[in-house]
Order: structure tokens, then C-alpha cells, then sequence
């Protein structure tokens, strides 16, 4: 299945505390649980944090179930990018 990630433009979400971001990802997961249950292959990997933005990994069929997610949730996918490969210090 494809990679993407998704930068997310979320002002001074690099401030806030654990319990919003344990919030926020309660919501993500509420989220990706009821696309499951519709049969759409959607899944969050991980995320970066930074001072106004997000970074997201995201293995999904194809682009339209990221956008899906993030109207769903409410967590905007100001730019979504396709992975074409991974390299990394053994590569």
C-alpha cells in the first residue's frame, strides 16, 4: 500500500500540552476506526510535531482517503506527498 505524509498546518500545536495531543490523536483513531469499518484501507504510522505544523505518516489505498480522513477529523492536510522509496544510514 502507498506512504504519504502529510504536513499539517496547525498554529502553535508545537505548545500544546500531552492531553491535547492525546485528544487529538483519540480523535485521528476515532476516526480511522469508522473508515475501517467501511472497509478503507487507511493507517496512521506516526507523527512529527513542530513548533506550527505536523508532519504524518499515513499508509492508505490511495491520496483521496488521506483527504477523507482529514475532513473527517477536522485536522486540515495543508500538503499531502506521496513516498516513492525510504533510504536510511544502511542504504
Amino acid at each position: 500500500m502507498p506512504r504519504y505524509v502529510i504536513e499539517r498546518d496547525i498554529p502553535e500545536i508545537g505548545s500544546a500540552g500531552r492531553d491535547a495531543l492525546r485528544a487529538a490523536a483519540e480523535k485521528s483513531n476515532g476516526v480511522l476506526a469508522a473508515m475501517k469499518a467501511e472497509q478503507k484501507n487507511i493507517q496512521w504510522e506516526h507523527s512529527y510535531v513542530a513548533a506550527n505544523k505536523t508532519f504524518c505518516i499515513y499508509i492508505a489505498d490511495d491520496e483521496a482517503l488521506v483527504q477523507e480522513h482529514a475532513t473527517r477529523s477536522g485536522f486540515p492536510a495543508t500538503k499531502v506527498t506521496g513516498i516513492r522509496r525510504m533510504i536510511d544510514p544502511v542504504t
